[in-house]
């Protein structure tokens, strides 16, 4: 007894045998026909010669032009042709669809579980969500959703809706740049947020950027070293008690690595700063003022100003701090310097002070055209991510203020593309916020390197509830969690296979089946995605096999590629001139990227 894939060499003999005579008889009969279609349209006679072996072989000896007598050659050979080529289209069109079938993974989604994601499918819930496609006949497909690659291995193309928000799981250098961030921006219908603590997604999209729009570059940290051409007003955010308290959490966020875990101290220091940024924008003062406030616990203007402004229980709160033990309000406010030290750089403090020389930058203005937003930001200690996180939060809070005054969503939608967001943009109530963003045209999509990435800043609960909410997850090469990569493959669910047995014995050979369940996609594979690929996790539907479209591959690139060369050559000239006194370039060493653009994923 054995289990056999395809039986012996002896048991496919005859199967060859009758292929083989099939396959003649098929040459044959279209060389018969087209030959008789070419006589007879040359006016020679629509009858052939017989149908027969023998029309073999005098074909073989003597070719076609003795079996039609008097037709020309040429006419003989288009008909014979002309046939074939009609016969073998639909031959080829059925061996493509049994092919793109046989190399399709099974059990995981195909055209027909994924038709609203495919061009047609889209178009219509296009259509449905924003009511400036109303009317048009035919639409961009960029205009109808967001691309997310084709469907492995021969297509569609699949998009996500402008009510989806997306989550996006790729190790460094898997694509998440070249596939996911440079193409959602390039493909932007309306405003655009990007973060990010590397420039070359600035590089590849800036210049294509400008033609939509203004681009407005928010560099405080000199990722791009573009000089500073705008400010924020970040107080003018801290107006009310809640804005003061998110902002207050932006900079907590940045120095706490569990959000969803604040001690004594990491609390305390966010109470403070909710109070003395309050009371610093309801009295017009500055950020510089109020890191003197911090530098002197006992400094009672901020209590006076709050009362001033009618919000006495702040006040007495912030008072009941200062008027606290030494050692305990010591603590406080030393916890909350921390977590403002970067604005101690003046250089970043001045990105978010009031400057009458330059423009100043307005998210609720931004969100209604089609600008460009670039935040750039270093990761670690020092950085501005509290800063950068801030005002992506302001923005993407405006654009859900202008959607309600739109009727509840806006149109064309805002991108927002939150790069490195563990690392630059720690919106500590993001996985609560995300599937209201969706609803209210707001087109996020987040980039982590790793699910334990984000559980590191939102906690597991917090990273749980993000999953949750995200409606379409990417997930790419190089997941190496095992226990996370175990659960995918547990989501993506099993399929039968079918063994075959066969028997033999005195009374001949018997074949019978049996059935066993395997993991659609083992840990291990899903570990080993290529490059380039992603598995997509959509809402209500089978798991599928993407192929990302990464953007120098796309129509135009030459263009955005030779734009993207000479911002690169920008950046590494402004470097240049702002190296310490002393310090010079060295000549032959590579710029900042140090890789050929076109090259550089993440």
């Amino acid at each position: 007894m054995r289990a056999p894939g395809t039986g012996s060499a002896h048991d496919q003999l005859p199967w060859a045998i009758v292929a083989l005579a099939g396959t003649g008889l098929v040459m044959f009969a279209v060389v018969w026909s087209g030959g008789t279609l070419g006589s007879g349209l040359t006016g020679n006679g629509w009858h052939g010669p017989p149908f027969a072996l023998s029309t073999v072989t005098r074909l073989v000896t003597g070719g076609p032009g003795g079996l039609w007598p008097g037709t020309p050659a040429a006419a003989l050979y288009g008909g014979m042709l002309g046939l074939l080529t009609l016969v073998a289209l639909p031959v080829a069109l059925l061996m493509r669809s049994l092919l793109g079938r046989a190399g399709r993974t099974k059990g995981l989604a195909g055209r027909r579980e994924l038709a609203a994601m495919c061009p047609k499918g889209i178009e219509g819930r296009a259509r449905a969500l924003r009511p400036s496609l109303q009317g048009r006949d035919r639409l961009h497909p960029d205009e109808t959703g967001n691309l997310l690659g084709d469907l492995m291995p021969n297509g569609p193309e699949l998009r996500s809706s402008h009510e989806d928000v997306e989550l996006d799981l790729m190790a460094p250098r898997a694509g998440k740049s070249t596939g996911i961030a440079v193409p959602r921006v390039l493909r932007a219908q309306g405003a655009v947020l990007l973060t990010s603590n590397k420039s070359d997604v600035y590089a590849v999209t800036r210049g294509e950027r400008e033609k939509a729009g203004t681009v407005w570059t928010f560099d405080p940290q000199g990722i791009a070293h573009t000089p500073r051409a705008l400010w924020w007003d970040l107080l003018g955010e801290c107006h009310t008690i809640e804005g003061s308290r998110r902002m207050a959490g932006h900079f907590v966020a940045s120095v706490n690595d569990d959000t969803a875990k604040k001690d004594f101290w990491i609390s305390a220091a966010q109470n403070t700063l909710t109070a003395l940024f309050l009371a610093a924008a309801r009295s017009g003062t500055r950020l510089p003022e109020l890191l003197g406030w911090l530098a002197d616990p006992a400094d009672r203007t901020p209590v006076d100003l709050l009362r001033d402004a009618g919000l006495a229980a702040m006040a007495e709160q912030l008072q009941g701090t200062v008027r606290g033990a030494v050692e305990t309000r010591d603590g406080i406010y030393e916890t909350a310097r921390q977590t403002v030290s970067c604005l101690l750089d003046p250089e970043i403090l001045a990105w978010v002070t009031p400057d009458p020389r330059l423009p100043e930058f307005r998210p609720d203005r931004h969100v209604l055209g089609r600008d460009t937003l670039y935040l750039l930001s270093k990761d670690g200690g020092g950085s501005a991510a509290g800063v950068i996180a801030g005002l992506a939060d302001a923005t993407m809070r405006a654009g859900v203020v202008a959607a309600e005054r739109m009727g509840g969503r806006l149109d064309p939608p805002l991108t927002a593309v939150l790069d490195e967001a563990a690392n630059v943009c720690r919106i500590s109530d993001l996985p609560d916020l995300y599937s209201h963003f969706g609803s209210r045209g707001i087109n996020v999509v987040t980039l982590l390197q790793s699910y334990r990435q984000g559980a590191r800043v939102w906690g597991e609960v917090g990273m749980d509830a993000l999953w949750s909410a995200a409606t379409v997850k990417l997930l790419g090469a190089g997941l190496d969690d095992a226990d996370f990569v175990q659960k995918i493959s547990t989501l993506v669910g099993q399929h039968d296979v079918r063994t075959p047995t066969v028997s033999r014995g005195k009374e001949g050979t018997s074949r019978s089946y049996s059935y066993r369940q395997e993991a659609v996609l083992p840990p291990d594979r899903i570990r080993a995605l290529p490059k380039g690929t992603a598995l997509l996790l959509a809402t209500g539907v089978k798991p599928a096999l993407v192929r990302l479209r990464p953007w120098y591959k796309e129509p135009g690139a030459a263009a955005i590629s030779a734009a993207a060369k000479a911002e690169t050559a920008a950046i590494t000239e402004r470097a240049a001139r702002r190296l310490p006194p002393g310090r010079r370039a060295v000549p032959g060493l590579p710029g900042p990227q140090g890789v050929p653009l076109s090259k550089q994923v993440s």
